[in-house]
């Protein structure tokens, strides 16, 4: 009796430490110079070499695959092994020196991939895909197909460049997730992309892949944060999160977005998506007026909420608000968008634009800085298969030095839209308690027969802090002070607290039809 009570007692004790998730889970070290494929691997004396041994491996969770510093390899890392909840399988670097650097050369269409599979970490890598001509490539790949919910996946602290994809596909470049199944049904729970720096990639930037947005299968990614992230020279769009429920992108960079790629593009939005709290985020220099805004609320949205952001020196505006002709099967049209506390300054052609079937927005609260020799269109209400209905600007104060214009599409020249005063056919835009001042030409309802003043800016701190993306060092300082810089700026700006907020996810409520 006493020999099998302590033989049940043993593993119930270990058991309830956590010992036995761990006990198993492996160390494994990879050196491009030292190692040697034929050695045990586990043991930083006896590296294996090359990333086809890491790929072939059949890891357990909790396992860890540390790349060397220095190492560089020129063949994509695969990882389709799936760790647990508490016992990731970990991709990391060590040692000191250089980024371990994994160089795809276009031999892949990725130079790491984390396909079907949860609960992976990867970190502390420098990646590049570049090659002579462009292809659909990606510098990180992770893609779940017919697997159900994909969980745990996290991607951070990462230096992806010089990605030579296509910029006639969006979903290529810098980092992707992308989540389908023709027969299972997929999506991610608990993915988070944050404190990489993406730079010198086409076509996306950061961008999330959905095949299951339709009312009828409807099947978002949940949890999902693009955090602190800092992107430049973009062939395309910056960060584009699609077909998730409750996404948070807070405090990421975009500079110098839409830079080669044809067609339409903008610095951070989303599509098909609800409840997307985007917030604390710079967009900047987005080259293209073909869209061209710092941000975009795209169709097939509900409830998408922009709160405290900057946006400056985008060619193509501040914020577009967007939908074709509603549907019964992909297309909801965009609802319930708010955009609130956030600061433009200097940004070109449309500040707020309102295409097509846009419905119950509301813009408010936000403050716009329009240059000297500048002249907008300050709101327009353009036609894409129909027109925006029930949109209100409350509170929201324009500092016009150039030139600020009101109206609606009256036609089209190139990306530029030509515009008359008053918004019909849009219906029900409504104007209450803005601010205007400076030079404005149709003036809404609310700023009519407003003694307007002439505008001069006044001299205050806009020297955002800059990051040069050839060099990763600094990075983490570079984040600490942009963040306390931004806070600073939206407070004087605002004239009140910076109070971000939390994302929510729709109830069972709220089902869309």
């Amino acid at each position: 009796m006493r020999k099998s009570y302590r033989a049940f007692i043993l593993p119930a004790l270990l058991l309830s430490s956590g010992l036995v998730a761990t006990a198993h889970a492996e160390t494994y070290y990879v050196d491009s110079r030292l190692g040697d494929d034929r050695s045990g691997g586990t043991s930083a004396d006896q590296p294996w070499r090359s990333l086809a041994r890491v790929n072939s491996w059949p890891f357990q969770p909790g396992d860890q695959i540390l790349l060397t510093a220095g190492s560089a390899w020129k063949e994509p890392l695969t990882i389709t092994r799936s760790g647990k909840a508490g016992s990731p399988i970990t991709i990391a670097a060590t040692g000191s020196g250089s980024r371990p650097r994994i160089d795809a050369g276009g031999v892949s269409e990725y130079a790491i991939g984390v396909i079907n599979a949860e609960y992976v970490a990867v970190s502390g890598l420098e990646v590049t895909n570049d090659a002579p001509s462009p292809a659909p490539r990606t510098g990180v790949l992770v893609r779940a197909e017919n697997r159900g919910v994909t969980r745990g996946i996290r991607i951070s602290d990462n230096y992806v460049h010089d990605v030579r994809g296509t910029n006639d596909r969006k979903d290529n470049g810098g980092i992707v997730f992308s989540a389908t199944g023709k027969t299972v049904a997929t999506r991610f729970q608990d993915l988070t992309v944050e404190r990489n720096i993406v730079w010198r990639v086409d076509r996306s930037g950061i961008a999330g892949i959905s095949d299951r947005v339709s009312f009828l299968d409807w099947f978002p990614s949940k949890n999902v944060v693009i955090r602190d992230n800092y992107l430049e020279d973009i062939g395309g769009d910056g960060i584009v999160p699609r077909g998730t429920d409750g996404a948070l992108i807070e405090h990421n960079i975009v500079r110098y977005a839409g830079s080669r790629a044809p067609g339409y593009n903008a610095g951070i939005w989303q599509w098909s998506t609800d409840n997307s709290l985007i917030q604390l985020n710079e967009a900047a220099h987005t080259r293209t007026r073909y869209d061209g805004q710092g941000f975009d609320s795209d169709y097939n949205s509900r409830r998408t909420t922009f709160l405290y952001n900057y946006s400056h020196d985008n060619a193509g505006g501040f914020l577009l608000i967007c939908s074709p002709r509603r549907n019964g099967k992909d297309n909801l049209g965009n609802r319930g968008t708010v955009a609130r506390y956030n600061v433009s300054r200097n940004d070109g052609t449309r500040i707020f634009q309102l295409s097509g079937n846009v419905s119950d927005a509301r813009i408010e609260k936000n403050v716009i800085h329009v240059g000297k020799a500048m002249d907008v269109q300050m709101i327009v209400a353009t036609e894409w298969q129909g027109w925006a209905r029930n949109v209100r600007f409350a509170g929201n104060v324009f500092k016009v030095a150039g030139t600020a214009r009101y109206g609606s599409e009256k036609g089209r020249s190139g990306p530029d839209y030509l515009i008359k005063a008053g918004f019909s056919p849009a219906e029900a835009i409504r104007f209450k308690r803005n601010s205007y001042f400076g030079s404005h030409v149709d003036l809404p309802e609310d700023g009519t027969g407003q003694s307007v003043l002439p505008y001069r800016e006044a001299a205050s701190d806009w020297q955002v802090p800059t990051f040069d993306p050839a060099r990763a060092d600094g990075f983490t300082e570079f984040l600490a002070r942009h963040r306390a810089w931004m806070l600073a700026m939206l407070t004087r700006e605002l004239e009140a607290p910076v109070t971000p907020k939390q994302p929510r996810r729709s109830s069972i409520f709220e089902t869309r039809r």
